[in-house]
């Protein structure tokens, strides 16, 4: 090429850069740091790790221990799952949870007082919020005095009684009276009969014994209808006092499902538990099952764990579980299996699945099963419902014996 570099040497020795074919570039001397020699010098290549017996020793011994590393891991691993892994059935689709209440007003009102707040940790019994009682006050006074009033009745309707029994005992002794009049009587008309027929008495005293019988007899029948009717009226006190009695006892009632009402106006805790979902508030218009406030029994939680239906051959109630709370890493608490549910989760849906219909595509349902934590924890508090957790079954144990869940 014409504008080729190339050497060229000038008077003093030096050698300037140009093109080829150009003058030669001004003159400027070259620096060279190294000994003169052949343009053309090439320098010496280190030496290899080949000729170096230190690196490649070492070299050597990083390998050996980076096998005997893998393959102590792999040893371990499989000792592991021999040993215990291949007995661990495990899942991640486990939830806490708890038999919480929601706690709704029975009485409509409205909202006097809310005696705690959320997350506030109450005892069975405790007050947690009061409706206004005003009227439910007053409508147990007013049957109070309904029942006041019947009992006044019923008195008085005994006291008639008793009256209608002196009745009836005065028409006794009148029949009694009239019954010996009616005996004179009798023996009047046989000594005038006899005296007529020896024609020493006189007709006239015949008939007036006569008369004196009949009258006698008929006061015999009035004092007997006297009796009746006196007897008559005491059935009929009788009646009635016990219609009055039964009135009393609806009043009874009334008043007892007053006096419910009016407990019903303070809401209490029905178990020990933490509040959440405070809804109620001061001077709040509340209906009957007006949601209110809920109560968890943090004591009395437990683990669902949706086992695939596949992993079902190997579990039995009374089996160790370990579980692991997202919210504690590194900490794990031993569980029982406590139950296994009856069906999938799929059948109690809403809408459970109609696989007899349409396009079939098989799924690996999931079972809920129920496992039982520690009480020791469960009353600390650390298990919140709904927190995730992490539970491993030891299936190669024998299942222990496992209590009912208490029934509140």
């Amino acid at each position: 090429m014409a504008d080729r570099m190339r050497l060229n040497p000038n008077e003093d020795g030096n050698v300037s850069f140009g093109a080829q074919g150009d003058a030669p570039m001004a003159d400027a001397p070259l620096r060279e740091t190294q000994e003169p020699g052949p343009l053309n010098a090439i320098p010496s290549a280190p030496a290899s790790d080949e000729a170096n017996p230190a690196a490649k020793a070492k070299k050597r011994r990083i390998m050996l221990t980076a096998l005997l590393v893998v393959g102590g891991f792999v040893a371990w691993k499989t000792f592991d799952y021999v040993t215990y892994g291949r007995f661990i059935v495990s899942t991640e689709d486990a939830y806490v949870k708890a038999d919480m209440s929601v706690l709704a007003a029975k009485v409509s009102g409205y909202v006097a007082e809310v005696t705690v707040t959320d997350n506030a940790l109450v005892k069975k019994g405790d007050l947690l919020a009061t409706i206004d009682s005003g009227d439910y006050k007053l409508a147990v006074e007013a049957a109070q005095m309904k029942i006041e009033t019947q009992t006044a009745s019923i008195e008085r309707i005994g006291a008639q009684v008793l009256a209608q029994n002196a009745v009836i005992d005065q028409a006794s002794a009148q029949l009694v009276a009239a019954k010996a009049d009616s005996t004179r009587a009798l023996a009047e008309f046989a000594r005038a009969s006899q005296l007529v027929e020896s024609r020493v008495g006189t007709q006239q005293r015949l008939d007036l014994a006569r008369a004196d019988r009949d009258k006698t007899n008929a006061v015999i029948e009035q004092a007997k209808a006297s009796i009746a009717t006196a007897q008559a009226n005491r059935d009929v006190l009788g009646a009635q006092k016990l219609e009055a009695e039964r009135v009393r006892s609806e009043l009874g009632n009334a008043l007892a499902r007053a006096t419910r009402d009016l407990s019903f106006t303070e809401i209490r805790a029905p178990f020990d538990g933490v509040v959440g979902n405070k809804a109620a508030q001061p001077g709040q218009f509340v209906q009957p099952g007006t949601r209110l406030l809920a109560l968890v029994p943090l004591e009395s939680a437990f683990v669902e764990a949706n086992f695939k239906e596949t992993q079902l051959g190997r579990l039995r109630p009374g089996q160790t579980v370990e579980v692991t709370v997202d919210a504690y890493k590194g900490r794990t608490f031993e569980g029982v299996v406590e139950s296994v549910s009856p069906a999938s989760g799929a059948q109690f849906s809403l809408l459970p699945p109609e696989n007899a219909t349409g396009n079939f595509t098989k799924i690996v349902q999931r079972v809920p099963v129920r496992i039982r934590l520690p009480a020791e924890f469960a009353r600390e508090g650390l298990f919140r419902p709904g927190l995730s957790v992490v539970v491993e079954v030891n299936t190669r144990e024998e299942p222990k014996k496992t209590p009912q869940a208490p029934v509140r």
